[in-house]
């Protein structure tokens, strides 16, 4: 190489080092014009930036703008207004884009409704029993069928009993009775036949004709249904045996499974409009006579027993009605929209919508729900705008989370030391998507140029991951491209869940 030549190449190296002296002077001197920039444009009445932070780190505060220590992004100014808990700043025109509906916090009078479904039984307390107190046979039946409708004082079956018989000749002959003590003895002889369970009309016919019955013949005592048949014609029965079992209908019990929860809407007395689906024009009112002290350890449910009016015994045992409890109307009391209310399973939360697009996030204690609103117990104040549509634009409870999450992130806090990265908001373990190429891997770091990740609303970028627990997939190299998950761990930053590689860079050939 000749010493021309030499010079030459010195000269070049020269320029070059030159030039990127210069290019990181140039960047510096625009990094702190910014700066001031921004300072001059509070001075002359525009918004004050109070400081710069990354949005995936929103609790790290930076005092000039740059580059993101923790992602590969540059650092977002927050403005003065917004460091007070407003999660969101939103424009209008994207407001209105996103279909975002704002409603109020009112007080309101709340009218509890809870629908359920139940089944139709006999109400146990117009149980009626026909039963003989003597010993006897039937002599005929009346009634020979189960389940056969009886009217009351319809005859059942007529009975011979030996001692009805005696009680009633005994009776007889002391009718005609003038002394005192004959009339006492009368009077002990008619209790007697009540006694021994004889009916009135056979003891009134004694009374009458002066003659005696051998057969009694058993009336129906009410109106309503023979659900046990225990006795057949010719048939003895002995003292005490139930002959008949009559339910009445005039009103039917509906025992419906209210869940634990809901349990204290439907107080005791409270009304109750039933339907059934073999009357669809009709409507059958009752109330609630109890609620039963059991609750189902399987469905966690109570059953509330309805006594419902029954008029020309339409409705059935074994029939299965919907029905709708109106419970007692409360005092006037917060409320808010149903649809405004974020309920994750831990805690129960509503979008607070501020003047100029911003958005808070209340933690809210809620009461009963009726006619599609929600009674706030505590967390919100009457007059306050919320947002009820909108706010479910990732639909899922996973990534609901993660987005309340972001949304309460408390920018107040003390700045961590600068070589320490804070913890993630999202504490959930939820699992993001990506595609990317690798770019450096290291024993505790890979690094990845990813697209967009949609679930976090991260545009594309180059970070670094922790690898995954169960290693590196064999054959990975710089290059690569890969489709991988991750989630954010509680030391801090993301780790890879799970890697695959869907192609390889061509390896170079080298030339002869």
């Amino acid at each position: 190489m000749s010493h021309v030549k030499l010079k030459l190449i010195i000269a070049m190296l020269v320029v070059l080092l030159g030039g990127a002296a210069f290019g990181y002077w140039f960047a510096q001197q625009r990094t702190h014009s910014e700066g001031t920039g921004s300072a001059a444009a509070a001075e002359n009445g525009e918004r004050k930036i109070l400081y710069w932070h990354d949005p995936m780190v929103p609790n790290a505060k930076f005092d000039k703008p740059g580059k993101s220590p923790f992602m590969d992004m540059q650092l977002v100014p927050v403005y003065a207004g917004e460091e007070g808990g407003a999660a969101v700043q939103v424009s209008s025109n994207v407001i209105q884009n996103l279909g975002i509906r704002v409603g109020r916090v009112e007080k309101t009078v709340l009218h509890p409704r809870l629908a359920a479904v139940g089944s139709v039984a006999f109400d146990e307390q117009s149980l009626k029993v026909v039963q003989s107190r003597v010993e006897g046979y039937v002599t005929r039946l009346h009634v020979q069928t189960s389940l056969a409708r009886v009217r009351r004082g319809q005859p059942l079956a007529d009975v011979l009993s030996p001692a009805w018989l005696e009680a009633q000749e005994e009776y007889l002959a002391l009718l005609d009775a003038k002394s005192e003590r004959g009339e006492s003895i009368r009077g002990a002889a008619r209790r007697r036949l009540v006694v021994l369970g004889v009916p009135e009309a056979t003891i009134r016919d004694v009374e009458m004709n002066h003659t005696t019955n051998a057969t009694t013949t058993l009336l129906a005592p009410i109106d309503g249904v023979v659900t046990d048949l225990a006795v057949r014609e010719g048939a003895a029965f002995m003292a005490g045996a139930p002959l008949f079992r009559i339910n009445g209908l005039n009103t039917v019990w509906v025992n419906a499974q209210v869940p634990e929860a809901q349990v204290s809407m439907i107080p005791m007395g409270s009304t109750v409009a039933a339907h059934a689906t073999a009357w669809p024009a009709m409507t059958f009112k009752g109330r609630v006579a109890a609620l039963l002290p059991e609750v189902d350890p399987q469905t966690r449910t109570l059953t509330a027993r309805i006594v419902i009016e029954n008029p020309e015994f339409k409705l059935a045992p074994g029939m299965f009605v919907s029905l709708e409890f109106v419970g007692m109307p409360t005092e006037p009391q917060l409320a808010v929209p149903s649809e405004a209310v974020i309920a994750t399973g831990e805690r129960s939360a509503v979008i607070v919508a501020r003047e100029g697009g911003g958005f808070d996030v209340a933690d809210v204690s809620v009461g009963v729900e009726a006619e599609g609103r929600t009674a706030i117990l505590s967390g919100l104040q009457e007059g306050q705008s919320i947002v009820l549509s909108g706010q479910f634009l990732i639909d899922s409870e996973a990534s609901l989370k993660s987005t309340v999450s972001r949304l309460t992130a408390v920018a107040g806090s003390e700045p961590p030391k600068e070589d320490a990265m804070t913890d993630m908001q999202a504490a959930a373990p939820i699992k993001h998507l990506a595609e990317g190429k690798i770019t450096a891997i290291t024993p505790d770091a890979i690094t990845i140029s990813h697209g967009p990740v949609p679930s976090l609303q991260w545009g594309a970028m180059t970070m670094s991951f922790k690898p995954p627990a169960n290693g590196l997939p064999p054959g990975l190299k710089v290059g690569d491209r890969v489709s991988f998950s991750f989630s954010s761990i509680t030391q801090g930053g993301f780790q890879i869940d799970d890697l695959t590689i869907l192609d390889a860079m061509p390896a170079m050939k080298s030339t002869p």
